[in-house]
């Protein structure tokens, strides 16, 4: 079975003058095959940094990761970002932009290009360029784009926070749809809560930073799942208490 380990990995970035801030704080999570476990925390509390730090684009200041057993150390064929902004280049049409990874491996085969185009209803858009797309369909060929190479792990940070109400709901929908079809596993970086119960087998609550892992919340709820269910509503609270706290202790600390 796959798996992505963090072992009280720690972050420090250099700051102006020599000071230094310390971003990640022996954090340690495990994630394995299959699942979809969302990151919440406040902001500035390293979410985003213990994303890139799984993904191998920064290197840790201590502790170690592991993705099936190999450690870390660079970017990995076996995980792929999907980050706030989609990334498209907006000279490639939809069906380029998709396989541009599968080109930059000098792969002249782009059947897997037309394949996830199919499976995640993008084909009649296949010639568009970015321009003609809206927010929410530009994240769904970024996403598309990521599952080309079926990449194991997809890490995602905060896919959808610049959508509207509307646009983010029908996309919460659609990775949901991809995630069941496509089996990929995914490490997912929110500060919504309701996001985050609403998509995840597990939520792991980070503290203010520096960030560390104060809680993993197992959602045992059955999938469709409904805001307006109680049961989600106790999720809600106990989430949001979490929150709360952790917001007011880093206003405290600024």
């Amino acid at each position: 079975m796959s798996s992505l380990v963090v072992a009280n990995v720690r972050k420090t970035w250099s700051g102006a003058k020599g000071l230094s801030v310390e971003a990640i704080r022996d954090a340690s999570l495990q994630v394995s095959s299959g699942e979809f476990v969302a990151i919440l925390g406040p902001s500035g509390c390293g979410k985003s940094t213990l994303l890139e730090l799984c993904a191998g684009l920064e290197p840790i200041s201590g502790g170690f990761i592991s993705i099936d057993g190999q450690e870390v150390r660079g970017p990995n064929p076996k995980a792929v970002m999907v980050f706030q902004e989609h990334s498209l280049f907006p000279w490639l049409d939809v069906e380029a932009n998709v396989g541009f990874g599968l080109k930059m491996r000098n792969t002249r085969d782009l059947t897997p290009a037309k394949e996830v185009l199919e499976r995640v209803r993008l084909v009649k858009f296949a010639r568009h360029y970015p321009h003609q797309l809206s927010g929410g369909m530009k994240q769904r060929v970024a996403i598309a784009r990521a599952l080309v190479g079926s990449p194991e792990f997809i890490l995602m940070d905060e896919p959808f926070a610049a959508l509207d109400f509307q646009t983010r709901v029908l996309m919460q929908q659609f990775l949901l749809e991809v995630w069941g079809g496509f089996r990929s596993t995914i490490l997912f970086v929110t500060h919504q809560i309701d996001e985050a119960i609403l998509l995840a087998d597990r939520v792991v609550v980070m503290s203010a930073a520096p960030g560390r892992v104060l809680e993993e919340v197992t959602i045992a709820l059955p999938r469709p799942r409904s805001m307006t269910d109680p049961a989600f509503n106790g999720y809600r609270v106990r989430l949001t208490s979490h929150m709360e706290r952790e917001v007011m202790r880093a206003a405290e600390v600024l």
